[in-house]
């Protein structure tokens, strides 16, 4: 088990087609290792970079620039975690179903 900050989410939105949820990496925090069910795309608030780790360990620096979104497909897996000395902020926007 980590000793690490947990990520803090809020949700913004909801319903059948979509969720948007806010979430927030204090320094050191992390979101934990997760699935991404759906097809979905970040939105970062903040600058900041995160360090990601695949399953199988592999870590990479993923940069983040305010307003500039990217979209990823369901099936990734991960644990995301700010290795920063800032908050890092950004809205995940999941796709539910196809409209």
């Amino acid at each position: 088990m980590s000793t690490r900050p947990q990520a803090v989410s809020v949700s913004h939105v909801q319903n059948e087609r979509t969720r948007v949820t806010e979430w927030r990496l204090v320094p050191g925090a992390e979101t934990g290792a997760h699935v991404h069910e759906y097809d979905y795309v970040i939105v970062p608030i903040t600058l900041g970079t995160f360090h990601i780790v695949d399953p199988d360990g592999t870590a990479r620096q993923f940069p983040l620039e305010p307003g500039r979104s990217y979209f990823r497909k369901a099936g990734v897996s991960h644990n995301v975690i700010n290795d920063g000395s800032a908050d890092i902020v950004f809205v995940e926007v999941e796709l539910l179903q196809e409209g």
